[in-house]
């Protein structure tokens, strides 16, 4: 009687392979591997290129409200934006007038 299929055979003892010789190994570890460097490269350039939280520059305005009424429109446009809020700045993109306090 013969077999389609042969019987899997021990290989040699002479042949046998190590660990990171074998093509599956770096296959399955690549993945892993290469999210370990691209993660180490982002918080490397997040380290070296972080942005201010805050912008402490001395270009924002400072007028006290009061004194908001006696400018011109412009100026006063001006002064209100350089101290506007995150939030209050991206609702104005879509909006033609400054908010009101």
């Amino acid at each position: 009687m013969t077999t389609l299929f042969a019987s899997p055979a021990t290989p040699p003892k002479g042949s046998a392979k190590r660990w990171y010789q074998e093509p599956y190994v770096w296959l399955v570890l690549g993945g892993p591997l290469a999210v370990i460097a691209a993660s180490a490269v982002t918080v490397y350039l997040a380290v070296t290129h972080a942005d201010p939280v805050l912008d402490r520059s001395p270009q924002a305005v400072r007028v006290a409200p009061a004194a908001l009424d006696k400018l011109a429109p412009s100026e006063r446009t001006s002064a209100e934006l350089s101290v506007m809020p995150a939030g209050q700045a991206r609702n104005h993109v879509v909006s033609p007038t400054l908010p009101k306090d």
